[in-house]
């Protein structure tokens, strides 16, 4: 069985993992080609020295790039910015100061990110990378500092899921609308945690602006990776990109290398196999408004104009569209014009190049001379930092790639998203509007679940001090999205004086106030889909050890919460079948809506064999090789990483 491109660029990329070909749910060490953080560099860096690492293994793989909060003067923050600056030059890994620009912009246009790479960020928006037919994808802190200090992160393989586009765009519309279109067209979760591929006669015809805002808002979309496969169109951005650092005196990559991509672009294997297809006709994308709050939620143009939508905000900023071709595209709309009376419209490019860019061209002045405020290249008030936040009554419509209630200022302000060249009619209009006129034309789903791939039985090693089975009391949680407030509260987030066993005391609280008192130190505890969504806290997984939980089984977990789990050296498991069985199985006391169903039996892991047993039947899942094992052993990322750098 041939691979899927995820799996290839895994494979070309591993430190340590399975000696066979890699497949989807796989456990592996990888090496990233580059790992880029920003403001939280600071953190990371606390981290770093937390896990008592002196020196960064390989500067060649970093880069530094401050961008979130780079309107705040107060000394506190400059005074991290020159902590920043100080351990990047003594480290000698590249550094961007403030008003550089935004750090995945940096990253495909300096070069850092190139066709087939591995590239990581400690941002969720990483995926945007795989616009250059890299595999782009988000860590978190404590991976990061595991790559400053090793090279390596440990990683799983995610399920693929293939993107059929055919046709070509309508005039009008853009690359966010695709976007737009997709997130609100599959809404219930069918890509999220995995690896979207994009194929199809129709990428062709998008440019690298385009496949850019794509992948960049496959985030918001829920997939952790988001391909475009390498043509003519990346090749060109390619050699432009090959051209203008030449023009610095920087060489990333050289000629021979643009022609080896050119000539031998990866591509999935023709067997390889996806989870699912989606096929998108581009020739029925119009242009579309996400929101309010929610990318989940989209209107076609055609459809909200009649309501005069009025806006006091518009925004033109973020690494998801304020790119050369995005404000050219803007600028088109409001030449000769004046933003509305009572309009606000922020202006800040993806990059100080990108400004520089836009003002060689006329477009900036274009931009300014209607009206729009400048503001200095960086993410400002996409993640509500700096000037020209939302205030509470306000509507804003945005070119960013995030609208959530709260998120650009009050949560009592309403936020929409849509592209450029809407963003600007609308700024002039004072409503949502379009350039335009454009008619409705209602996008088709088409979704089909392809049959999930067996890799075969395989004899897992077991690692001394890991467990080659688990027996325990089952504990059945018949809820989606049980989100990290229900397994360990807010209430004590945030208190320093929590002892283990006060934090055994109220696990699962806030899903079931029985929970504590029913559950016991040994039992399994089984879920479903998205089990630990929510916020980042640690403690969501630390309140579960302390309880004396040995793993949890779900249909599937939140990344961040997997994460949080193996960095802390606590098992989770995805069986999906299994919790299919148990609904099954289960449906009367469902129906009652019990929240915690202990029906008295046990449950058997069995690791060497990756198998499930339960009541006579067996359920298979992903092999835990020596990756997740050493993370187990050793109590977690940073312990490992502390003992390998004592070696």
């Amino acid at each position: 069985m041939g691979q899927t491109i995820t799996e290839k660029i895994a494979q070309s990329h591993m430190a340590e993992g399975p000696r066979r070909a890699l497949r989807t749910g796989d456990f592996l060490s990888i090496r990233p080609h580059r790992c880029m953080t920003h403001d939280n560099t600071s953190a990371v860096m606390s981290k770093f020295k937390g896990i008592g690492a002196k020196k960064v293994k390989d500067p060649h793989q970093l880069t530094f790039a401050l961008d979130h909060d780079i309107q705040n003067q107060d000394e506190s923050n400059l005074q991290k910015y020159r902590a920043i600056e100080a351990f990047a030059k003594e480290h000698g890994v590249d550094f961007y100061p403030a008003g550089s620009g935004i750090g995945h912009q940096i990253m495909v246009e300096r070069g850092y990110v190139v066709p087939g790479s591995f590239v990581v960020a400690s941002d969720s928006h990483s995926n945007m990378y795989g616009a250059l037919g890299a595999l782009g994808t988000p860590i978190v802190r404590t991976d990061a500092a595991a790559v400053w200090a090793t090279g390596e992160f440990w990683w799983q393989i995610p399920r693929s899921i293939q993107v059929v586009l055919e046709g070509k765009l309508p005039p009008g519309a853009t690359g966010k609308d695709v976007i737009i279109t997709l997130c609100g067209l599959y809404n219930h979760d069918e890509c999220l945690n995995a690896a979207v591929e994009f194929t199809g006669p129709g990428v062709a015809s998008l440019s690298m602006d385009a496949r850019l805002s794509i992948s960049n808002m496959t985030t918001e979309w829920g997939p952790l990776v988001g391909w475009f496969p390498v043509d003519t169109v990346t090749i060109a951005y390619m050699r432009g990109v090959h051209r203008r650092l030449k023009t610095l005196g920087v060489e990333r990559f050289t000629e021979k290398d643009i022609e080896g991509w050119e000539k031998n672009p990866l591509a999935p294997d023709p067997d390889a196999a996806y989870a699912a297809q989606i096929v998108l006709d581009l020739s029925r994308v119009t242009p579309h408004v996400s929101g309010p709050d929610t990318v989940q939620t989209m209107q076609s143009l055609a459809e909200i104009e009649k309501k005069r939508v009025a806006i006091q905000k518009a925004y033109l900023i973020s690494c998801v569209n304020s790119r050369v071709g995005d404000l050219e595209e803007a600028a088109n709309v409001l030449r000769g014009k004046k933003v509305a009376a009572g309009v606000k419209f922020y202006l800040s490019a993806a990059s100080k190049w990108v400004q520089e860019e836009a003002e060689k061209r006329g477009v900036w002045k274009t931009l300014v001379d209607a009206g729009a405020n400048s503001l200095p290249p960086g993410c400002g008030p996409c993640i509500g930092l700096g000037v020209g936040l939302l205030e509470a009554g306000e509507v804003g419509i945005s070119s960013t790639n995030r609208n959530f209630k709260g998120r650009m200022g009050s949560r009592d302000a309403k936020c929409y998203l849509a592209s450029p060249e809407v963003v600007a009619a609308s700024a002039v209009a004072g409503y949502i509007r379009g350039p335009h006129e454009f008619t409705h034309v209602a996008p088709e789903r088409q979704y089909t679940e392809l049959a999930a791939a067996s890799g075969g039985a395989e004899k897992v090693e077991i690692l001394a001090g890991f467990p080659q089975q688990v027996q325990g009391r089952l504990v059945f949680m018949p809820q989606d999205n049980v989100n990290t407030d229900a397994i360990y509260g807010k209430d004590y987030t945030y208190r320093d004086n929590m002892t283990l066993e006060m934090m055994a005391k109220v696990v699962m609280e806030n899903y079931d106030p029985q929970f504590g008192a029913r559950a016991q130190a040994g039992d399994v505890i089984v879920s479903q889909f998205n089990f630990g969504t929510g916020s980042s806290r640690e403690q969501a997984v630390t309140c579960l050890k302390a309880k004396g939980i040995p793993l949890v089984i779900a249909a599937s977990f939140s990344q961040t919460y997997l994460r949080n789990a193996f960095n802390n050296g606590f098992l989770c498991i995805e069986v999906p079948e299994f919790v299919t069985r148990l609904r099954e199985q289960f449906a009367t006391e469902i129906a009652a809506k019990e929240k915690t169903i202990i029906p008295g039996d046990e449950i058997g892991i069995d690791f060497t064999s990756s198998t499930i047993s339960w009541r006579g039947d067996k359920f298979a899942f992903p092999a835990l090789g020596s990756v997740p094992q050493s993370l187990v052993v050793a109590g977690g990322v940073e312990n490992l990483v502390a003992k390998r750098l004592a070696i």
